[in-house]
């Protein structure tokens, strides 16, 4: 499954590797790509991965997060 979702407050490369690697840490996730021009990240997981879990886990990273 894939699950896009847009992120506010990222500004630069380092924002999008902080944010990369919070949603790669989500048990079930195969991968993320992270855009900081789109604000917004593409993430490829099972099918237990949740919306709200991966919305928490950028929160988490210290970003917001709407899906």
């Amino acid at each position: 499954m894939k699950t896009t979702v847009t992120i506010e407050g990222m500004s630069c490369e380092h924002c999008v590797k902080h944010v990369k690697e919070a949603l790669e840490a989500i048990n079930g996730v195969k991968s993320a790509k992270v855009s900081l021009k789109d604000k917004r990240a593409v993430v490829d997981h099972k099918d237990g991965v949740t919306l709200e879990s991966i919305k928490a886990s950028i929160a988490e990273a210290g970003y917001e997060a709407a899906g």
